[in-house]
């Protein structure tokens, strides 16, 4: 398999920007091979439905700009459905937690949030900040707009708050002891 389809995939996969270095080292190649692929699905894509974004030295996959009114036609159908089971789901332990990062919502939920989360942001009930501990990732938080809607001040007056918190805190803490575990794991099979 070729370099730039990796890359499309991995971009497909993660549904956000990611940097060119974070690219090269997880492909275990060089910044040239990574340009060069770069370069090559840029061309693989021309006259289709998906571009190559960039910005800075971040890389994400995005629509064409000739399907903008396709896509808006589609959000505006989507802003007026109801949500789905994985939306609720998703925006329930954001609301619970007040500040969540992705790999965390999807170990919770067992599968990637990347369009679930895109589509909550969409609708203005999630947003997402850098996280201030690894700018590498995002801390998904609920909005004002949907705390107002929900009638609650805080997230601290939803139903059962401190119950719910202290099992995703358990889930986050079982996360945290399987990246430990599988980090050494790693280091005694490169020992």
């Amino acid at each position: 398999m070729h370099l730039e389809q990796k890359i499309e995939a991995i971009l497909f996969f993660k549904g956000e920007p990611m940097s060119r270095k974070k690219l090269a080292e997880f492909l275990g190649v060089g910044q040239v091979e990574i340009n060069e692929a770069l370069e090559k699905l840029k061309e693989n894509l021309k006259n289709r439905g998906i571009v190559l974004q960039e910005k800075e030295d971040e890389i994400a996959l995005g629509t064409a700009s000739e399907l903008s009114k396709l896509i808006e036609k589609l959000q505006k159908e989507e802003l007026n459905k109801e949500l789905s089971k994985a939306s609720l789901e998703t925006l329930s332990i954001i609301l619970y937690k007040n500040g969540v990062n992705r790999s965390l919502i999807d170990y919770i939920r067992g599968v990637n949030s990347s369009f679930t989360l895109r589509a909550l942001s969409i609708r203005g009930l999630i947003e997402k900040n850098l996280d201030p501990e690894d700018n590498r990732r995002y801390i998904y938080k609920p909005t004002f707009e949907l705390l107002s809607f929900l009638g609650v001040k805080s997230v601290q007056e939803l139903p059962e708050y401190d119950a719910v918190n202290k099992s995703i805190e358990f889930s986050a803490q079982n996360l945290a002891d399987l990246s430990a575990q599988a980090g050494e794991l790693k280091n005694e099979t490169n020992a």
